[in-house]
């Protein structure tokens, strides 16, 4: 699998490849990461990547050249070194929403050509010739798109195999499948009694199904509460029996 990232700022991404649990991911090569700046297939002395926008307004835009003439040298290294057409991901407010079922398409996919756009935007003639894909982090606005790129890049490499120190403990996290798309439950730790508040009796029990009925009961719980919508969808999907409706039905007057 391999990732090139078009950024300005390349700086941005070495500290993310050697720190934290994902940095295996890296080591290992199970994931190939690229940076390219557009800045070096700009025009002129001063390399410039930007102008001003064309009607007036504030701020400048990223112009269409430089980019595109960056992401042609990409293709032709990818074309090269591993003969895979991938496509060209852009983070913008406009894209669709990244969820869990998306990342994991990432992560089972063999990469794609991440662009990070920066100032007011990006000529819309590149990315209306260029782009394949866009995607948004939620309705707000980042002054660039490297912290969403590291976010795609974090959630993808999390799934590979051996990255995690647990094989699997991935499928416990909020939205997965295999808690039925659900929010992950509370957890906690060593001391049994901290500042007057004890861990949940059924934790201690040592019986397996009262832990994982409390589990399952503090998911239900946690996302009626925070995320009403994922409990429609579970229910549409299938994925809600007779015990966990009639748990929600019992709280219902109080969400």
């Amino acid at each position: 699998m391999r990732f090139d990232v078009i950024t300005l700022f390349p700086e941005l991404f070495a500290p993310f490849m050697e720190a934290g649990i994902t940095r295996r991911a890296y080591a290992s090569g199970q994931i190939e990461l690229k940076l390219w700046n557009p800045r070096e297939h700009a025009e002129g002395n001063y390399r410039r990547v930007d102008d001003r926008p064309f009607g007036g307004g504030p701020g400048m835009v990223m112009m269409a050249e430089p980019l595109a003439r960056c992401l042609h040298a990409v293709r032709a290294d990818r074309a090269e070194a591993i003969d895979v057409q991938a496509p060209a991901v852009l983070f913008s407010p406009t894209g669709e929403p990244l969820r869990h079922a998306g990342v994991q398409r990432w992560a089972e996919s063999r990469g794609a050509i991440l662009i990070c756009g920066r100032y007011e935007g990006i000529d819309q003639r590149f990315i209306d010739t260029c782009v394949d894909v866009q995607i948004s982090l939620g309705d707000f606005v980042l002054s660039g798109g490297e912290i969403a790129a590291l976010a795609l890049l974090d959630a993808v490499a999390r799934l590979q195999p051996g990255v995690l120190g647990e094989e699997g403990s991935h499928q416990q996290d909020s939205f997965n499948p295999a808690l039925d798309g659900l929010l992950d439950c509370p957890h906690y730790t060593r001391p049994e009694l901290w500042r007057e508040q004890p861990v949940p009796a059924p934790l201690l029990s040592g019986h397996h199904a009262q832990i994982e009925r409390w589990r399952r009961e503090q998911r239900l719980l946690l996302t009626a509460h925070q995320r009403p919508a994922l409990i429609d969808a579970a229910r549409a999907a299938g994925r809600l029996d007779a015990r966990d409706e009639q748990l929600l039905s019992s709280i219902s007057g109080t969400l």
